[in-house]
């Protein structure tokens, strides 16, 4: 489809990116283990995770509404926007709503369907000494509003280890002959949005239902380097037995994640 599809009325079609990654982290001792998690929840706290939604807002041209954000106890955090594809306007009037004043309780209907949320889940087993970050990422637009082109922005903000990525299309719009559209771009896979020297890092794998829509993609950090997944320690410091078992433990902890079952 060459430029902007002709459409009679509003596109109401509903464009949902779940963006899913896994950092993962060797911490042997318990303080080591406490000090990873105390080190997260400063790197990606509520403060810097909104500065990361508000600029995948920009890129995906939105309107902040509102946003609310929130730190946990013991760990973690959250963060939703409110986005709206074209200036808020007032309901029952045509006038904008200047950017500088407080947005209206009430507004039209179609500026309430966007959001973008995350979520940050940190956590550690006690026995083997493996940490692991997780951030959950939607993007949810109607509109002319394509999250997709976000991909590479996300993908560099984090340390991605595995990353899970689903996008599906809802509804229909029409055409000005009143043809019904439930999709209004060529896809044949995720991968398409990201660049290659990012999907050379990964082994990637697609499981999509193009009549539904639906597209699925994992992907696999291919080389892992261990001084990357040490916490405050040094590679050298370790001796080269420990090395290879610490980088299968790693490993295998990546394989059944990325795999979605207890392979080991």
């Amino acid at each position: 489809m060459d430029g902007k599809l002709k459409l009679y009325g509003f596109n109401n079609l509903t464009k949902a990116l779940s963006f899913n990654i896994y950092d993962i982290c060797y911490a042997k001792s318990a303080r080591e283990q406490r000090d990873y998690i105390k080190y997260i929840d400063e790197q990606y706290n509520s403060d810097r995770l909104t500065k990361i939604l508000s600029q995948v807002t920009d890129m995906i041209g939105a309107r902040i509404l509102n946003i609310a954000k929130q730190d946990y106890d013991p760990q973690g955090a959250s963060v939703t926007m409110l986005i709206a594809e074209e200036a808020a306007v007032v309901s029952g009037s045509k006038k904008p709503v200047n950017a500088k004043e407080p947005v209206p309780e009430t507004i039209l209907a179609h500026l309430d369907k966007s959001h973008v949320t995350v979520h940050t889940y940190p956590e550690f087993h006690p026995d083997t000494s493996i940490a692991t970050f997780r951030v959950d990422i939607d993007v949810a637009t109607c509109g002319e509003i394509t999250p997709l082109q976000t991909l590479d922005y996300l993908i560099s903000q984090f340390d991605s280890d595995i990353i899970t990525m689903d996008y599906r299309v809802r509804g229909f719009t029409r055409d000005l002959q009143g043809r019904k559209l439930f999709v209004d771009s060529k896809m044949t896979s995720i991968q398409e949005f990201i660049k290659q020297e990012t999907l050379d890092e990964y082994d990637a794998v697609d499981i999509n239902l193009y009549q539904a829509s639906l597209f699925h993609t994992r992907m696999l950090i291919k080389e892992p380097q261990l001084q990357n997944y040490l916490f405050n320690t040094d590679v050298d410091e370790i001796p080269p037995k420990t090395r290879l078992l610490i980088s299968t433990s790693l490993r295998r902890e990546m394989i059944e994640i990325f795999s979605g079952r207890n392979v080991y």
